[in-house]
């Protein structure tokens, strides 16, 4: 049975079935095909406003399942909210979002809030995601031209000839084709807005790129590979020929993790 009233419906043991975009946290932001919403608690019931640092648990837990398992969440815009994407009254449903990536930060009271990166999965029931500037690729995000980023990505993981940035192998089929995956240290789009350039793309491995998304492993500025959880250093980042990821990115991607 769906719960009366809450901002997510689900559990970290079963996923999300769905969240409400109401305007309810001061840190929500809302694109119409993207949404990055923020997670429940930490507010006072009186004021409204956020008092104390938000905990991956119980709904938090719930859209961070989904994330991982690639499980669909129902999307419900709020009157309230009072964005252009918001219905004229009452409620709507907007249909089916994936959540892309989740991180903690600091919100705009000072307290660590959980936070998603959801992408609509049918754009005919979502309004359409508001305008971009585009900004220099070493300060913001880069005009996405799809060509142009395949052969960045390709290029990285040239130089770094396929092996694994972080555990040092290569994955190679019975043909002899080398895999690998590039992974932004930043993540592209709102509300990162990495930059499409080869000093924000790390070439990995699958299990390690997923553990690099999903903030299980950061890197320290000397390179040094280490554990979220309990710090331990796990090796050292390899670098490619001329190749050096941005300081300042990897910075960025630390705070996602470490508040």
């Amino acid at each position: 049975m769906a719960p009366t009233q809450t901002g997510i419906w689900g559990t970290g043991e079963s996923g999300a079935v769905s969240i409400v975009v109401s305007g309810g946290y001061e840190d929500d932001e809302d694109y119409g095909s993207v949404v990055v919403y923020t997670g429940q608690g930490g507010r006072d019931a009186a004021t409204g406003q956020q008092v104390e640092d938000q905990a991956f648990i119980r709904g938090n837990a719930g859209l961070v399942r989904s994330c991982t398992e690639g499980l669909r969440v129902r999307v419900i815009r709020a009157a309230r909210a009072h964005t252009k994407f918001s219905p004229a009254s009452g409620f709507r449903y907007d249909g089916l979002f994936r959540v892309e990536s989740y991180w903690q930060e600091r919100g705009r009271s000072g307290f660590l809030v959980c936070r998603y990166r959801l992408l609509a999965l049918d754009d005919s029931r979502a309004a359409e995601p508001a305008t971009v500037t585009p900004l220099e690729a070493v300060a913001g995000p880069a005009p996405r031209v799809e060509i142009t980023y395949q052969r960045i990505i390709r290029s990285v993981k040239e130089a770094h000839e396929y092996v694994c940035q972080v555990c040092g192998e290569v994955i190679e089929t019975d043909e002899g084709i080398r895999y690998a995956e590039g992974a932004h240290i930043r993540p592209l789009g709102r509300p990162h807005d990495g930059p499409d350039v080869a000093s924000n793309i790390l070439c990995l491995c699958a299990n390690d790129h997923v553990r690099f998304d999903l903030g299980i492993l950061i890197v320290d500025d000397d390179l040094t590979i280490r554990r979220v959880k309990d710090g331990t250093a796990v090796g050292h980042l390899h670098l490619g020929e001329g190749l050096s990821p941005d300081r300042g990115q990897l910075a960025y991607h630390r705070s996602l993790f470490q508040g």
